[in-house]
């Protein structure tokens, strides 16, 4: 059935995105993208470090390549390594950099709050940044930390909004990162632009041109009423 076909798929995508996550996660791994072409099969990986993922002579991408052909069955794999630009508007990069710096015994708040700083420092329109786990004691809790404005439901909640997730292993048990962000060209359907209209501007030599016109008139007319006041009391 078809849509068997499209579950399949999706899961195969998955486990691809989860075995380059597990093996790129020195090199800032950033995301991936697969597109089907005649001559194979094209895997697009973003990362901040794409050196780390190319290795020494290519020996890391032909390694993940044959990875990618003999367990995942992709046909031709031909992996592509993209450099990510902003890597501050990157939720996978900044889940991964939070998760780091949680490992290294810093607190939540503090690594919540300079994660969320550098996000809309880039430019992002918001950022939500939730850790869950054993924060505080020994108790399971979840703090939210959310700055700017971002949708939560509805088509560009799903079409803009971009997510990423990690763990991190502490003393107390796993903490759980997840990072949402509104990038900055994401352009809602509520959003209204009010257009101006445009004032000509005028030299003064115009202004005083157009005084003395208006004088000349006023004068005319005073010399008309003048006249006909003359012309009423002759009669």
């Amino acid at each position: 059935m078809i849509e068997k076909d499209f579950v399949t798929e999706g899961l195969r995508r998955t486990k691809i995105d989860e075995y380059l996550e597990k093996e790129l996660e020195r090199a800032g791994y950033g995301g991936m993208d697969i597109q089907v072409t005649p001559l194979g099969t094209m895997v697009v990986v973003y990362a901040e470090r794409p050196g780390m993922v190319i290795g020494r002579g290519g020996k890391t991408v032909r390694a993940i390549t044959q990875r990618l052909k003999n367990k995942f069955k992709l046909e031709n794999p031909q992996v592509e390594v993209k450099e990510v630009e902003v890597p501050e508007l990157n939720p996978k990069i900044m889940a991964h950099k939070i998760a780091a710096m949680l490992q290294r015994g810093m607190h939540f708040r503090r690594v919540a709050y300079t994660a969320m700083r550098r996000i809309m420092a880039a430019g992002a329109q918001g950022v939500e940044i939730t850790i869950s786990g054993k924060i505080r004691g020994a108790r399971a809790a979840m703090a939210k930390f959310t700055d700017g404005y971002i949708k939560k439901c509805g088509e560009p909640a799903i079409k803009f909004v971009k997510e990423g997730f990690a763990t991190v292993q502490l003393k107390p048990g796993v903490l759980g990162v997840y990072v949402r962000i509104m990038p900055p060209d994401a352009k809602l359907p509520d959003d209204v632009e009010v257009k101006t209209p445009k004032i000509e501007e005028r030299t003064t030599e115009e202004e005083l041109e157009e005084l003395e016109e208006v004088e000349e008139e006023s004068e005319e007319e005073l010399e008309e009423l003048e006249e006909i006041e003359e012309e009423i009391k002759e009669e």
